[in-house]
């Protein structure tokens, strides 16, 4: 019997009523495992009334009594951490060691707000006029929500949520229905962390629950991690509704080879940044670009044998190295994108249609794939294709790579392996892309720093956790005083100074 999974609000599980739901799968076995509801509009509005009646008392908080709930909280994330990842991968797809790794970014973010009390200290000037002092504050925005993706679903809600409650907010997640439970098991450790009551609050729903968040007149801010097409309409809907908006998209992150590289260097990189977690991650490398024909050749011959030794099945068996797409439609997908790539001339070098497991045919499972020759009028180099496929594209100078990368519609991320410094310079600076590797495949920043794309690839102002995080969840008031000890000043009626 599938299980029912219900919304969280104010600490307490909340069935809908609306009559709608969504089936959750095991993507191994092809198999229902879950069904979860789909909240009406009123149901939504209901878990934002809560988080309102809640900020009240936890904004007026102290910091560092909001800190030790999230000290709490990250001590029972460590101790659950196989809980949470056998959850992760029985609704994912990923292998245990991905989940694990998805877990252990999370909670640097979650290390990270139990520092943030030292970021909100405003700035104070004595006298900047005669006897007029000026400080400021950062203060919360009020309630604020999430709208999360199946990818990362625990470590991307950990760059939301944390960020927003240790600043005075309280919160509104909106997660993937695709994957729910070990999002709902992270709640049960909330609660249990000593958070109030309606502090962070999780609903269940599909369009018509983002749709209510985007324009509720209580939720002041909307973060959003998704496909660029859907980061665009979050992004317009609620800033035409009054709200702030971070809305991170998708990506096609390329990583330039050049001929002086290390290419079993390469060939590692490439191996765990194209094929873990089946691609499916928006920092997932998947365009190399060597440049000139012999690094291309190279590139080739080393990567095939690897490819086709690639271990591809669930996450219950332990030498798995990559697990099923999240759903069929997924497959569907990422198979249509072989065939286009043929089609339009590229070279399917690897398919991994043709290695597919028999003994998990029910599964979503399809093997690594790899397509030379290239061009970058071809739809495998444009789209996103979010699945295990490399595509290489040739070129004949490092001044051609860097502007193919350059003119390509998203920024995310960027890569380039050399030996040689001031080639990695020159790329770290020019290229247009929110985060950059140098001999480094995926440069996802630590929790100190923040995570954001440029171009179509993040909509908003701010990138998201770190001190970008903090400047998104909270709004600056600057103070002036002056205390005239008994001496008036008069009126003033032209522009004031501080003489």
């Amino acid at each position: 019997m599938p299980k029912k999974i219900h919304s969280i609000v104010n600490g307490v599980s909340q069935p809908s009523m609306s009559g709608r739901f969504h089936e959750v799968f095991n993507p191994a076995t092809g198999e229902q495992t879950g069904q979860v509801d789909l909240c009406s509009a009123a149901e939504v509005s209901a878990a934002v009334a809560a988080a309102k009646a809640a900020l009240p008392e936890w904004a007026a908080t102290p910091p560092m009594k909001r800190i030790r709930c999230l000290f709490n909280f990250k001590v029972l994330l460590e101790s659950n951490a196989q809980r949470i990842a056998h959850l992760l991968s029985e609704e994912h797809g990923k292998t245990l060691d991905d989940a694990m790794g998805e877990l252990s970014r999370g909670i640097e973010v979650v290390d990270f707000c139990c520092g943030i009390p030292h970021l909100l200290k405003g700035e104070f000037s004595r006298d900047v006029g005669t006897g007029v002092d000026t400080y400021s504050d950062r203060q919360p925005l009020g309630v604020v929500a999430g709208i999360t993706p199946f990818n990362f679903p625990v470590m991307v809600p950990m760059w939301m949520y944390p960020v927003a409650v240790a600043c005075g907010n309280t919160f509104v997640l909106k997660p993937s229905e695709r994957d729910p439970s070990a999002g709902l098991l992270v709640q049960e450790l909330i609660a249990e962390a000593g958070f109030p009551a309606g502090v962070i609050n999780m609903v269940m729903g599909d369009k018509e629950a983002v749709d209510t968040l985007l324009t509720h007149a209580d939720v002041k801010a909307v973060s959003f991690v998704g496909s660029t097409p859907i980061a665009e309409y979050v992004y317009r809907t609620g800033t035409a509704n009054g709200k702030r908006i971070q809305a991170l998209g998708g990506a096609k992150n390329h990583m330039v080879i050049m001929p002086d590289a290390d290419m079993e260097q390469v060939a590692d990189a490439l191996m765990g940044a194209v094929y873990g977690s089946a691609g499916e991650r928006c920092m997932a490398i998947s365009v190399a670009v060597p440049v000139g024909e012999e690094t291309a050749d190279r590139l080739i011959d080393i990567m095939r044998p690897r490819i086709e030794a690639l271990r591809v099945g669930p996450a219950t068996e332990t030498n798995s190295q990559m697990g099923p797409l999240i759903t069929r439609a997924s497959l569907d997908r990422v198979s249509g994108y072989l065939d286009k790539g043929v089609a339009d001339g590229a070279t399917l070098v690897v398919d991994g249609r043709k290695q597919r497991q028999t003994a998990w045919s029910n599964g979503y499972f399809i093997a690594g794939s790899l397509f030379d020759h290239a061009t970058t009028e071809m739809s495998i180099y444009k789209d996103e294709i979010f699945g295990p496929v490399l595509v290489v594209v040739r070129t004949d100078s490092f001044a051609a790579a860097l502007e193919m990368v350059n003119v390509h519609e998203y920024g995310n991320g960027a890569a380039i392996f050399t030996r040689d410094g001031d080639c990695a310079r020159t790329f770290a600076n020019a290229v247009q892309a929110g985060m950059v590797g140098v001999n480094v495949p995926i440069p996802v920043p630590v929790s100190s720093h923040s995570f954001g794309g440029w171009k179509r690839s993040l909509f908003g102002d701010h990138a998201i956790y770190g001190p970008e995080g903090v400047h998104f969840y909270t709004r600056l008031k600057t103070v002036t005083t002056r205390w005239p000890a008994g001496i008036r000043s008069g009126v003033q009626f032209d522009f004031p100074t501080l003489e």
